[in-house]
């Protein structure tokens, strides 16, 4: 039975994890382009129009399950932007950059909704359903920007340890790829990946974060 709570949770949830998704895979799709690769671009997939993101398990059944559970680590995807990395000007250093485009999107998104969750309080406005909204949207974009530079491929932060790595160790550690998502899946139920990512990287993160709104609460 769905409660009241429950729609609340939806309510509250829906739009900053949509954007969040959709963003960071738009911005994936842009800089490839930029960098000399339009396959994204072409199949339609450099948009914030959520549908040509979403994947139904991973934008929708995952988040959904994790919200209604109450549970404290909140992660989704959505469809892997389709990149040619051997049509990027520079193959080795700009994927880094592809790679590091999406996680980048979520930390932008994640200080613009910081300062959403600042700014009625500065003008003296009431608004607890806004508040909560910008607070799931400050959450779910460092949950994704840190869970997506985890450095094990296809993960970005594992195409960005290939793109660092010199040629020699890159080409091994690129073939984990076919097995990463079986890796990240276990290292996900075995706990460490919260324990030993998730939660200091988030908390890192969220101190970047209330660094930088200071200002703002200095206002308070």
């Amino acid at each position: 039975m769905i409660s009241a709570f429950s729609i609340e949770a939806i309510a509250i949830n829906a739009i900053p994890l949509i954007l969040a998704i959709t963003i960071h895979e738009a911005a994936h799709g842009y800089v490839a382009k930029r960098l000399g690769d339009n396959t994204a671009f072409l199949l339609g997939r450099v948009t914030l129009n959520p549908l040509k993101h979403i994947d139904l398990v991973g934008t929708l059944l995952i988040p959904l399950a994790l919200i209604l559970l109450n549970s404290g680590f909140l992660i989704g995807y959505a469809k892997p932007v389709p990149v040619r990395f051997d049509r990027l000007k520079n193959p080795k250093i700009d994927m880094i950059w592809v790679a590091l485009a999406g996680p980048g999107s979520n930390f932008i998104q994640a200080i613009a909704w910081a300062i959403l969750w600042f700014m009625p309080q500065l003008l003296g406005i009431d608004e607890p359903y806004l508040g909560a909204v910008a607070k799931a949207g400050v959450m779910w974009n460092i949950s994704l920007l840190v869970f997506n530079l985890l450095p094990i491929p296809p993960m970005d932060g594992g195409r960005v340890l290939t793109g660092l790595l010199p040629y020699r160790q890159a080409l091994p550690f690129s073939r984990i790829e076919p097995w990463g998502f079986f890796i990240v899946l276990g290292l996900a139920i075995s706990g460490l990946v919260s324990e030993w990512w998730m939660q200091p990287l988030s908390g890192f993160f969220l101190s970047i974060i209330r660094f930088l709104m200071w200002p703002l609460q200095h206002l308070l």
